[in-house]
């Protein structure tokens, strides 16, 4: 890598022209015309798939247009997170949550000749040597649609749900897309995104974390009532829904999607709240080195140090690739190839919307890492972490399309496990006490995040969604539970907290997955087990690796904990140990602060 790095990705390997593309729009055309399709032959009822061939035809079919609209999803994705400003994008957007919606009422028809079968017919399709590799999303596919509305209420939900529930994600996004925060740093006036202003909250300069922390509230509590709407309507629609499903618990969709059960779920929290007083240790002596009585909410991410070293995108890429070597050469090598290739999007620049996020093009084998590099070690974390993700694409790629539909929590492994290579690499290589420190302290941020930050979240939309049953749940007191769930989560550590949170927080809004928030956690844990699996083991785990992330979208993560681990997760000794891992840090960082 001896050229400098391009921090800017290449989109138009896949469709020339970005939103303005004459090819994406001849794909989408196709793409309806195949959707169009398959929706007046599934809608036959002289149609039987109890025939070998009708039913693999169909099979072949629906995961044709799966992938293809993922591809299409995920050039949308990409072309609104670089410019939030892009209308033409935002249109292009529409339409393919239309073609969305269209494939849904198709798979709802799909279902419904699914359901027909017999039981004998059932089995021996699943036998079949073709259909075989995807026996576990099929039968999981036949069991939901028996769980849900007739087929004709099911069509309606997802027809009415484009321009109704999942326009309450766009109405936030736009907001979101709007929104700038002027601020002052080292005396000069700047007009920021919301992007460029949450990387300030790693700024050394205490002074400008609360200037830019007071902005950040006054921007959010201006727009409050619109986010309480979204919110609002968005967890009505939901709420709705599972009531004419005849569902109680609104862990239900979540917990299913993560392929996962309720009691798993709390062992974690449970293993996880044993050992909140040692993460409370590692808070207050942040704040005595801060010169502080308690953290602040905008303290919590802030540097030990106010001259940490800042890190070159290329030193960074050059750090990342040498740590993945040493553990796994394959995923050093995909990742050479990320960052030489123009996979990933990094410039610090206006207009693009905060966060990081990695979407894969399932047609032409690739993948596309977001994020806004500012040379903070958050974002070299960031970037290790958006390449697990990446790589996990990678290893299942070879798969029939069903068959790498892996849910968020075990698609959190890849990317926290790489994230984990980079984190402890550093600590074992520091060359000095003093930068020891300042990686142990990156690496118990994450402990804080994944224990305290994602829990809070968790509780204030499992509490949010009970006031919500019963009516509107206001701004005040969205802003009320989300200080109580913050204060419970961390223990009642810190000074000041974010009551505008609910709001500034993308993934409350995400309509494809509800409780976007334990499966991070349930992530890190994972993969600290596995990473620790690999060290115990030596470089001949890494194709262990491989196989255990090959098999993410074909079992429960259950079952694929007892495969390749061996261990029972449904028990909070498993998690125990894997969060003593987690907390093990804070020892030496609290020797080292002494």
């Amino acid at each position: 890598m001896e050229k400098q790095l391009p921090q800017r990705w290449d989109l138009d390997v896949f469709f020339p022209g970005g939103s303005a593309s004459e090819a994406f729009r001849t794909y989408l055309d196709q793409l309806e015309a195949d959707i169009s399709s398959w929706d007046g032959q599934l809608q036959q009822e002289a149609l039987s798939l109890a025939e070998q061939a009708t039913f693999q035809a169909a099979l072949t079919g629906i995961q044709s247009i799966a992938v293809r609209l993922k591809e299409a999803g995920a050039f949308i994705s990409c072309l609104t997170a670089q410019n939030v400003k892009d209308e033409q994008a935002t249109l292009l957007g529409g339409r393919v949550k239309s073609l969305s919606a269209a494939f849904a009422s198709v798979l709802t028809a799909w279902d419904v000749h699914l359901m027909k079968l017999d039981e004998t017919t059932w089995k021996g399709m699943l036998s079949l040597p073709e259909v075989e590799p995807v026996a576990f999303p099929l039968q999981e596919r036949r069991r939901r649609a028996q769980e849900k509305l007739s087929p004709e209420q099911e069509k309606l939900a997802n027809d009415l749900a484009v321009d109704g529930y999942h326009a309450w994600q766009d109405l936030s996004n736009a907001v979101t897309g709007r929104m700038s925060l002027e601020v002052e740093i080292e005396g000069e006036i700047k007009q920021l995104s919301v992007g460029q202003a949450a990387n300030l909250g790693y700024h050394p300069d205490r002074s400008v974390r609360e200037q830019v922390f007071a902005k950040w509230n006054e921007a959010w509590a201006k727009e409050a009532e619109l986010f309480a709407k979204a919110l609002n309507h968005l967890a009505g629609f939901r709420l709705a829904l599972y009531r004419h499903r005849g569902w109680d618990s609104v862990l239900r969709e979540p917990l299913d999607i993560g392929r996962m059960q309720e009691g798993t779920l709390d062992a974690m929290w449970e293993a996880i709240n044993n050992r909140k007083d040692r993460l409370v240790s590692y808070l207050n002596r942040k704040a005595r080195l801060l010169g502080v009585e308690k953290l602040s909410w905008h303290d919590v991410a802030a540097p030990i140090r106010s001259n940490q070293q800042q890190v070159s995108y290329d030193e960074a890429a050059a750090f990342i690739l040498e740590q993945f070597d040493r553990f796994h050469p394959e995923l050093a090598r995909f990742s050479r190839r990320a960052f030489e290739e123009g996979w990933i999007e990094a410039e610090d620049r206006a207009g693009k919307r905060p966060g990081g996020f990695c979407s894969s093009f399932p047609v032409s084998g690739q993948s596309r890492v977001f994020m806004t590099y500012a040379g903070h070690a958050k974002n070299v974390s960031t970037l290790a972490h958006e390449l697990g993700h990446a790589y996990h694409q990678q290893v299942v790629s070879g798969l029939p399309p069903l068959a790498q539909n892996y849910a968020m929590n075990v698609a959190e492994t890849a990317s926290t496990f790489a994230e984990m290579i980079v984190a402890d690499a550093a600590v074992k290589h520091a060359k000095s006490d003093e930068e020891r420190l300042s990686l142990l302290e990156d690496k118990l941020q994450q402990c804080v995040a994944f224990f305290m930050n994602i829990q809070a979240r968790f509780l204030f939309e499992k509490r949010f969604y009970e006031q919500r049953k019963k009516g509107l749940v206001s701004v005040g007191e969205l802003n009320r539970l989300m200080v109580e769930a913050q204060k419970e989560a961390y223990c009642d550590a810190l000074s000041a907290y974010e009551p505008h949170f609910w709001a500034s927080k993308l993934h409350f809004y995400i309509t494809s997955y509800p409780f976007y928030n334990f499966p991070y956690t349930f992530g890190y844990l994972f993969s600290l087990s596995v990473y620790a699996r690999a060290l115990q083991e030596g470089p001949g785990f890494a194709e262990k690796y491989d196989a255990l992330l090959r098999d993410t979208g074909r079992m429960t993560v259950e079952e694929l904990a007892m495969r390749h681990l061996g261990e029972d997760i449904t028990t909070v000794a498993f998690w125990q140990t894997a969060v003593d891992l987690a907390v093990a840090d804070i020892e030496e960082f609290l020797r080292l602060t002494e």
